[in-house]
């Protein structure tokens, strides 16, 4: 049928969105700041914010991201001595962040809603054939589009950064002072380390799909002498 071509591959192109998605997921979480923070060689803050302090930001940032609270929830942090924790322009940029992270995570429902009605097509009509395919098809997408951006990551990641703010992000809104709150809770490692994480997620997600999907061969029976 060929109605079950069209949804093998829309569902192999569906998976590498899923597996990179739920990689993002799994770092915009605090539990993954305060990892960074702990781990050895990640960078102390220049001006003297403790960890316990970073930990402490960083956290109301990242559930920021997530949750339903307008931007009055960062806007209203202070110091103990009455000072604002962000900028105006920081908090401007922290609710366009905000903005593209409902927008994909929402994005990311609607896949996985569709995906699931796929492999519930292909059981109902018990085209099990068709599920092997697409998720072998859809594992090999993953590892080449993954294995592809893994290498440029380690080629140029500045550059990669560049390109994604570039991408969702309007010039000028995104660049800050290293003394800004928010170079200082998330340096340049910070965001190295996401984005491998995030990668490497995606791509092991890739290499399991493409193993447990491989096709096993029926060995041939011995002729007779």
């Amino acid at each position: 049928m060929k109605i079950n071509k069209f949804l093998v591959v829309f569902l192999a192109i569906f998976i590498p969105f899923i597996f990179l998605m739920g990689g993002v997921r799994l770092v915009m979480n605090p539990a993954f700041a305060e990892l960074e923070y702990d781990r050895s060689g990640f960078p102390l803050d220049p001006y003297g914010m403790e960890t316990r302090e970073r930990k402490q930001w960083a956290g109301f940032s990242i559930r920021y991201l997530t949750n339903n609270k307008s931007i009055d929830y960062l806007g209203n942090l202070q110091t103990f001595k009455g000072e604002k924790i962000f900028t105006e322009s920081e908090l401007s940029h922290m609710a366009d962040v905000k903005t593209v992270v409902q927008r994909s995570l929402t994005a990311w429902y609607v896949v996985c809603g569709l995906s699931i009605a796929i492999l519930l097509w292909f059981i109902i009509m018990r085209q099990w054939s068709s599920i092997r395919k697409a998720l072998n098809a859809g594992g090999w997408v993953t590892i080449g589009l993954l294995g592809t951006l893994l290498i440029f990551l380690t080629v140029s990641f500045d550059k990669l950064f560049e390109y994604f703010h570039r991408l969702f992000f309007q010039d000028g809104t995104w660049t800050f002072l290293e003394s800004s709150t928010l170079i200082r809770l998330f340096p340049f490692e910070f965001w190295r380390d996401a984005f491998v994480s995030v990668i490497v997620f995606t791509l092991i997600g890739g290499i399991l799909l493409v193993v447990l999907t491989k096709k096993k061969r029926v060995p041939k029976p011995a002729s007779a002498s």
